[in-house]
């Protein structure tokens, strides 16, 4: 059985090469909108973070209507924290739209995804998007896919792929980069002519496989993925199976049915091959399930999603400000939270940690974990975070470290800066090469040695430099590297802090608060420049007498202090530190808040390394 009247596409690409805006302008051209309806921008970026970072960070379903064809299409995100939500994503479709930036050409994601893709025998459309940017190359980025193409061994058919280019702000698509298009028709027609039909017998016994979980308070979960054979119906007893456990076999019924229709979901009472449906009813399934007929339990094989690469310890909050905001601060409650993501997201993992008022969880990278602290901050969790710290893996007898292959992108005059600090972090130079007035360079380097290098970046670039880094498998472990040159600033007192106090504290380096903020001992005020810690009194007040008025504090300086965003925090913290995160502040502090305690430490450590 052929389903011609259906296509199951994704969209892949690097971050920010325009996938959503592409699927704005797809929306509109096929009349899912109503005239003078007011539209938001990226409106499959439904998250609030989402939105805040111009990212995607889940996959969203949603379809089209063209020439009596239903189109289902995936936008997938870019950023190569958020691989496994792309991974999983592909076993839900028959073909894949591969975006490429007209100005940058393909990037380490686009490599990533496209050869998961390729790895599942999808074929692949090339659109080269943005072709409207003065910078644009269309020629040589062609000439870029065809290499990164018989690099990945693709086939002859995928090396015969069809090559469009589009400008998705403007929704226009032409088969020529020389002539300038109208709209997206021939776009649609090469999804239509190139991408497979669904094939599958719609008469055998059911086999659905589930790609994505969604939550709603009044159904519970919600399993979302595509029919391989069969059908289905609402009301119909099914079996949950799951691949890797083939003996274990539940029972559950179908209670409600949607299909994707434009940007909603539409109830329907059956589907059948080729459908990508959302079902509830089955309360406790989860990702790489496959719901089956319950007499004929056979699981579909789910794509093995990479192992992550980074951990971090998330901890109940136990400083001396702990509980006056949130309102989850149990161990009990953040547990709950932690596993119920582990629901959602396959390429996360939660283990209990060393105390039972610890966790240790595991991800992709450092925007992967920052993404989940926030949600969670938002949402009134309360909690400790320690640096991140990467997963070292044994292999033939050999202690390995995950490496990342790093691509930057910068002008020309700042390109020695950044080799010479890349090279310090014992990275290893692969490739480099000048497009126009910017520098193209490769970098293979230790995960751990980028801990803190993307904010130095910046600084060093003057903002006009674009790292992106992604996961490059494991190498021999590089030695030991010092990270950090600079020490903290510790608060000595609790108290709030004063104009006075702070005035004699800026002279030893850059401040992290401002005056009339609650500081308690140990908790960290500012950074020195130099290795070590410093203690001192930010709550020191000058006392008052006859000839000394309270006024004249009005008439100090102060340099304006640094306020960090959740990346820099985690970037900045030593491992003798932490990250205290709460829905309205981000403190850092010391694991031994007692000065007295943590110089005792400090003279055992010294003592014991002599």
């Amino acid at each position: 059985m052929k389903r011609t009247d259906l296509r199951n596409v994704a969209i892949i690409a690097h971050v920010d090469h325009g996938k959503t805006t592409l699927v704005d302008e797809m929306l509109k051209q096929c009349g899912e909108y109503h005239e003078n309806q007011a539209v938001t921008e990226r409106v499959m970026d439904s998250g609030d973070l989402e939105r805040e970072r111009g990212i995607t960070i889940l996959a969203k379903n949603t379809s089209v209507d063209y020439k009596g064809v239903k189109i289902n299409i995936v936008d997938t995100p870019g950023h190569a924290d958020f691989g496994g939500e792309v991974e999983r994503i592909l076993k839900m479709v028959n073909g894949v739209i591969l975006l490429v930036d007209a100005a940058e050409g393909p990037m380490p994601q686009t490599r990533f995804v496209l050869g998961r893709a390729m790895e599942l025998g999808h074929r692949v459309i090339v659109v080269v998007n943005k072709v409207d940017k003065p910078d644009a190359r269309c020629h040589e980025v062609i000439d870029e896919v065809l290499e990164l193409l018989i690099d990945l061994d693709a086939t002859d058919d995928q090396l015969d792929s069809p090559m469009l280019f589009c400008s998705g702000r403007a929704g226009t698509a032409s088969v020529s980069p020389d002539e300038p298009g109208v709209d997206l028709k021939p776009l649609f027609d090469t999804i239509l002519e190139y991408i497979p039909c669904p094939e599958g017998d719609g008469d055998d016994a059911l086999q659905l496989l589930v790609s994505s979980i969604d939550y709603n308070d009044y159904v519970g979960r919600i399993g979302i993925g595509r029919i391989e054979r069969g059908s289905i119906k609402v009301g119909m007893e099914c079996g949950i199976v799951n691949f890797h456990n083939p003996e274990t076999v539940k029972k559950t019924k179908i209670v409600s049915l949607y299909q994707f229709d434009g940007l909603g979901r539409a109830p329907v009472e059956s589907a059948t091959v080729g459908d990508i449906v959302c079902f509830s009813g089955a309360a406790d399934i989860t990702i790489g399930d496959t719901i089956t007929a319950t007499d004929r339990p056979e699981a579909l094989e789910f794509v093995k999603v990479s192992e992550p690469t980074m951990e971090m310890t998330f901890a109940v909050n136990d400083s001396p400000l702990a509980g006056r905001d949130g309102k989850f601060v149990t161990s009990r409650q953040i547990r709950e939270r932690l596993y119920k993501e582990t629901l959602k997201d396959v390429s996360l993992r939660v283990t209990d940690g060393d105390t039972t008022d610890s966790f240790k969880v595991a991800g992709r990278g450092e925007m992967h974990l920052s993404i989940l602290i926030e949600t969670m901050r938002r949402e009134g969790y309360e909690l400790c975070c320690s640096t991140p710290r990467v997963l070292y893996k044994e292999i033939d007898g050999v202690k390995c470290e995950p490496m990342e292959k790093v691509s930057i992108d910068v002008p020309e005059e700042y390109s020695g800066t950044v080799i010479q600090k890349l090279s310090a972090r014992k990275g290893d130079l692969l490739e480099m090469s000048p497009v126009g007035s910017r520098m193209k360079i490769e970098y293979s380097i230790p995960a751990r040695c980028l801990f803190g290098y993307r904010s130095e970046f910046l600084t060093d670039t003057r903002g006009e430099g674009i790292l992106n880094s992604i996961f490059d498998g494991y190498q021999p472990f590089k030695g030991e590297i010092t990270l950090r040159y600079t020490g903290s600033l510790v608060a000595s007192e609790a108290g709030e802090s004063t104009s006075y106090g702070l005035f004699n504290s800026q002279d030893r380096g850059q401040l992290f608060i401002g005056v009339q903020t609650e500081v308690y001992e140990g908790m960290i005020v500012g950074e020195n420049p130099k290795v070590g810690d410093i203690a001192l009194n930010v709550c020191k007040k000058k006392h008052l007498t006859s000839i000394r008025s309270s006024g004249a504090d009005e008439a100090l300086r102060l340099v304006p202090h640094k306020i960090f965003s959740l990346e820099q925090a985690i970037e900045f913290i030593a491992d003798d530190e932490l990250m205290e995160v709460t829905p309205h502040h981000l403190r850092l502090r010391k694991r031994i808040l007692s000065t007295e305690l943590r110089l005792k430490e400090e003279a055992k450590r010294k003592k014991a390394m002599q």
